[in-house]
């Protein structure tokens, strides 16, 4: 959704690298590119004066004139202006006190409140509620049925009295009110703790949608109330966002549609121009692709700072504790990474969603812009239908794998014997990394790589014994030379004889026929 703007932003932080000391000019100039990068995004006009005004005042302020790296404190400045037109702090839902607690969804058609309502209430329910879906859009074809699936998929009950229309050319009946107050009463009666009032949408604002609204808040009282945008709208996303402020007085924002192409200005537009807070973000087509909205974390996105702790809750939320204890286990043990290891973490990164995505959390992700573009996620999908295509033995041992399994391989699998042999190139150097990691030698090619496997061999080698030679004679003579060595120490040396002392080899007490070994003629 960022790329552009934070490829351009990135660009212009680059000039201040270095710097000792920034100018006025330096600085004027630094704070016109921004302004263009984020007109270019679609941000509102108001939004843009605004926060190139505050970017300007605190970066000719003391702040960066004293500092010891001006570059990285006009990047702090910036940094910390986005998460204030982002909402500042990261907002959670106000639960009911007396449950159940009701939220109701609002915004324009073809803006994605059906899908989020399925979304949120998978995600309500992860968290331990008992949600509920009500489906008060009754005006557009299908609407009803759609919701009903998702409840399906999300694992909840969706209260839906009236089928709603089936085509854009049967007349809407039913009461969207009466649905929405008996849906509440419905929750109450079933123990559910929490509904979500799906109500129907326009493609553009009118006087009769928002009529409608104003009627179902008033008739359920809703504890929120979300006003869900198309986040590749653009600029008008602030008339939309004023209009249903005034009409339905929101609570606050989901933006949907975030895992789009388009330049994202709606998200940094809504929270300052209405001054309610982002508190979702729908970034895909599943249920599972949804996440609770954090200024600070966008910001960090968008300033290619990355969004580590995003990806660690992911990790967390996502991956077999079981499977990573065993894998650490075998590490620690030194066993072999085989294929069936190489296959159950792949299943485990799956889990978590699109590499794309989980690539683009990581810090400096714009440096290698083109090559995650490049990125197809089928492949993923190619190198399981390959080791699947495996025996168990070949597995377990890939130096098996001649040119014939190969061509079976890549037959079984849909592939050809080059992509074959590339991923088992791959998995043998994966392996040999393993290896020397576990080895407590590193990752090759790193810092400090192979201390770790020096020092254990330094200390496999203390404590034994001196080598004795299997020929008495050659231990002779290398106790000898010793001896020598220790004679010509100079006199009064701590050690050895003094240097004009006679060596006497009779002190060795060796078998007779042992002299010629001396050196003695």
């Amino acid at each position: 959704m960022f790329n552009s703007l934070s490829d351009r932003l990135t660009a212009t932080f680059k000039n201040l690298r270095g710097k000792g000391r920034l100018t006025e000019a330096d600085i004027d100039g630094t704070v016109r590119e921004i302004r263009r990068a984020l007109l270019d995004a679609d941000v509102a006009v108001s939004v843009v004066r605004a926060f190139v005004a505050q970017v300007k005042e605190r970066a000719l302020g003391a702040e960066v004139s004293e500092s010891l790296n001006p570059g990285q404190q006009v990047v702090k400045i910036v940094n910390e202006e986005l998460v204030g037109i982002l909402g500042g702090e990261t907002r959670r839902l106000n639960l009911a006190k007396n449950p159940p607690t009701v939220i109701m969804l609002a915004g324009l058609q073809g803006a994605g409140k059906t899908t989020l309502a399925g979304k949120l209430a998978k995600h309500l329910k992860s968290e331990g509620h008992t949600p509920m879906l009500v489906a008060c859009d009754l005006q557009r074809p299908n609407a009803v049925k759609q919701l009903q699936i998702n409840g399906e998929r999300a694992g909840v009950p969706v209260y839906a009295p009236h089928p709603g229309v089936s085509s854009e050319f049967d007349t809407p009946t039913g009461d969207p009110v009466a649905v929405a107050r008996d849906g509440i009463a419905e929750a109450k009666s079933k123990l559910h703790d929490v509904v979500i009032v799906d109500t129907a949408g326009r493609l553009g604002v009118d006087t009769e949608m928002m009529a409608q609204a104003a009627n179902i808040r008033a008739a359920i009282n809703p504890d929120e109330v979300l006003f869900v945008i198309d986040a590749m709208i653009g600029q008008d996303a602030v008339n939309t966002a004023q209009a249903f402020h005034e009409g339905v007085d929101f609570t606050g924002v989901v933006l949907s549609k975030l895992d789009g192409d388009a330049r994202g200005g709606a998200a940094l537009s809504v929270a300052s121009v209405t001054g309610k807070p982002v508190m979702f973000a729908s970034t895909g087509e599943n249920l599972d692709d949804f996440e609770i909205f954090h200024p600070d974390r966008m910001a960090s996105r968008i300033l290619d700072m990355g969004d580590v702790m995003t990806l660690i809750e992911q990790a967390e939320k996502n991956w077999d504790k079981d499977e990573a204890e065993r894998m650490a286990k075998k590490f620690a043990d030194q066993e072999d990474f085989t294929l069936d290891d190489f296959l159950a973490q792949m299943a485990q990164i799956k889990k978590m969603g699109s590499m794309k995505k989980l690539l683009g959390m990581m810090p400096g992700a714009q440096i290698s812009r083109q090559q995650l573009e490049q990125f197809d996620e089928r492949q993923i999908d190619r190198v399981e239908a390959i080791v699947r295509s495996m025996t168990p033995h070949e597995r377990v041992a890939p130096k098996i794998i001649n040119g014939s399994r190969r061509a079976r391989i890549a037959k079984g699998s849909g592939v050809s014997v080059s992509e074959v042999n590339q991923m088992l190139e791959r998995f043998t150097e994966a392996q040999k990394m393993m290896k020397k990691m576990a080895a407590g030698g590193g990752i090759p090619g790193m810092p400090g790589a192979g201390k770790g496997a020096a020092r254990k061999a330094k200390a496999k080698g203390k404590g034994k014994k001196q080598q004795k030679f299997g020929n008495p004679a050659k231990a002779a003579q290398a106790e000898l030379e010793a001896k020598n060595k220790k004679s010509s120490a100079p006199a009064g040396a701590s050690f050895g004889q003094g240097a004009n002392q006679d060596f006497d080899p009779s002190s060795l007490n060796l078998p007779a026929g042992f002299e010629k070994y001396l050196g003695n003629k």
